[in-house]
């Protein structure tokens, strides 16, 4: 089975409504509440739900409990009058919550945007699977790096309204670590989350045919190697035909983290550029899920078939 393209939903317009919800760990308030500013100066509604500034109160790591977690995502996407749900951060939570969403009536409400990344990565996979849908693996309202950098900010801003503008992604210190150019159809996120999906009611069956996208945060060169291990063993990576590198904040010296990336990735053939600039690093570009596009390794960017949104 070959990864195919994915429905991509419409593009936003000024005065849209967009709904913030917490499927992970809790969110500063004043973080959300910077984050709320910037959407409203793009000219967007936000409607922030019940439970986005919870906290579990014996699970402090959660933002609340799993059922409320998955009501607020199942509410705020079945809700007519919002066009878009961007999550307020990551950290960890989605996989309890993830099989309590109400999928039946979600796919009836219709194609939304949806922005998240991180721990989200889960969700990412889900909505794919699921619901055949295109997502957008971009900052979170309530991410520092939403708050601090620019950069950050306008990818996902126009990618929101004027995708067709932002068709070619990459940083000027992406490189390549395996040369060469492919095409597939974009999917993945963070390394850790998309092993932990394994054998998984959302995991996909094969990724034949996609260009794998992968960052982390906060993983040791020595784990790095062990998830990727344990995906090649899995034969997960079967028949991806490129794969782009985020990045990899936190996870010790970049010179090791890229021996380890370069040893386990390397021998699948396919061509690979690093430093993109999606992820946890200091800018986070925006980047579709579930779209055809082209990977040059040598030029260090990956190029959309077609704008990430209608």
């Amino acid at each position: 089975m070959t990864v195919a393209a994915l429905t991509r939903p419409a593009r936003l317009r000024p005065g849209d409504r967009i709904a913030v919800v917490s499927p992970s760990g809790p969110v500063p308030e004043d973080r959300l509440r910077d984050g709320l500013a910037v959407l409203r100066g793009w000219g967007l509604d936000p409607l922030v739900m019940p439970h986005a500034l919870d906290v579990h109160p014996e699970l402090p790591y959660l933002a609340g409990t799993d059922e409320d977690r998955a009501r607020d995502l199942t509410d705020a996407w079945c809700d007519p009058t919002v066009s878009a749900v961007v999550c307020a951060r990551g950290g960890y939570g989605v996989q309890r919550m993830v099989d309590l969403l109400d999928w039946p009536a979600m796919r009836a409400a219709g194609p939304k945007v949806f922005v998240g990344y991180s721990d989200v990565t889960a969700l990412h996979e889900a909505f794919a699977v699921r619901m055949g849908l295109a997502t957008l693996h971009g900052p979170m309202a309530g991410a520092m790096t939403f708050l601090k950098d620019a950069a950050t900010r306008e990818s996902l801003r126009a990618t929101l309204f004027d995708p067709g503008a932002v068709r070619t992604l990459g940083l000027p210190g992406a490189r390549p670590m395996v040369p060469g150019r492919a095409r597939g159809v974009t999917l993945g996120g963070c390394l850790a989350l998309l092993a932990a999906d394994l054998a998984t009611p959302h995991a996909r069956r094969s990724l034949h045919g996609g260009l794998l996208l992968l960052e982390d945060v906060a993983e040791e060169p020595y784990r790095l190697d062990r998830i990727l291990t344990q995906l090649l063993r899995a034969g997960r990576l079967d028949g991806v035909t490129g794969i782009a590198l985020g990045s990899w904040e936190e996870c010790g010296p970049y010179a090791e983290v890229r021996a380890t990336l370069r040893d386990r990735l390397a021998p699948l053939g396919v061509p690979i550029v690093e430093q993109l600039g999606f992820g946890h690093g200091p800018t986070n570009l925006t980047v579709p899920l579930g779209v055809p596009a082209l990977l040059d390794a040598d030029a260090g960017t990956l190029t959309l078939d077609e704008p990430a949104l209608r």
